[in-house]
């Protein structure tokens, strides 16, 4: 549970790092003319969009993650994910490169950006929530620590749930930026941005306590715990295999 409050806290937080990097595009979507409601439904559509490409990357991450944790690293995934977010912010000279793309890459993103490029030439709520579906997926250091922490969780729904809450938290900040404009100063933004990386140490803090399963409740389960969940998943997916094995036989019988 700690880890989920997390990812909305690292996405409301972070929405500040967002509102430089996403905030030329919130301030140029194509919400004029419209009613003041008309204006909060588009931006938020716009937002909804960004967030549900986030759950989708946090099904496949979480994927990802399960199918590590069914080869008995589910522990030490989340130690490790949880290490590399700390040494990120410790040590960022070790991922100076971290932005640094293939020429196929930058073909990907140069397409990416040409085709929200386009969207904004027409003036729809359909198209601003196509606008955030593509935004979800440009290049981003922040999005890439929430899918580290998607990883982490080991499960497809756990992973979704992560990625969407982040999106979630993100979403006060660029709503508002979208319907009013940049309405923070510099300076504020700057004492705001200097918490992001303590936020970063504290969830990455949070991965590896869980993964040393020190049995602190609803934070650090107890390995044995986790094994008996590991144990009961594989039980029941031995019953529904069973189960389809014997209806395959009594109806090809």
């Amino acid at each position: 549970m700690a880890i989920l409050v997390s990812a909305f806290l690292l996405g409301l937080m972070g929405s500040v790092h967002c509102a430089g990097m996403c905030g030329p595009i919130a301030l140029a979507l194509p919400l004029h003319g419209n009613s003041l409601s008309g204006k909060i439904f588009g931006g938020t559509l716009y937002n909804l969009g960004r967030t549900i490409t986030y759950g989708i990357m946090g099904v496949l991450f979480g994927l990802l993650g399960k199918g590590i944790s069914f080869l008995g690293f589910q522990q030490k995934i989340s130690v490790i994910m949880g290490v590399l977010m700390i040494l990120s912010i410790l040590f960022p000279a070790l991922f100076k490169n971290q932005y640094s793309m293939g020429k196929s890459w930058i073909a990907v993103v140069g397409k990416l950006k040409r085709s929200i490029g386009s969207l904004f030439t027409v003036r729809s709520f359909q198209s601003l929530f196509f606008i955030g579906l593509l935004n979800g997926l440009l290049p981003c250091g922040l999005v890439y620590m929430a899918i580290a922490g998607a990883i982490a969780t080991g499960n497809p729904v756990s992973g979704m749930l992560y990625m969407i809450l982040f999106g979630l938290g993100t979403i006060p900040m660029l709503l508002g930026i979208a319907l009013a404009g940049n309405m923070m100063s510099a300076t504020f933004r700057k004492k705001i941005n200097r918490l992001i990386p303590m936020l970063v140490v504290v969830v990455g803090i949070l991965f590896i306590l869980r993964g040393l399963s020190l049995g602190i409740p609803f934070l650090s389960p107890p390995k044995q715990k986790i094994e008996k969940k590991f144990e009961k998943r594989l039980e029941e997916k031995s019953a529904k295999a069973q189960k389809l094995h014997e209806a395959a036989y009594f109806w090809g019988g």
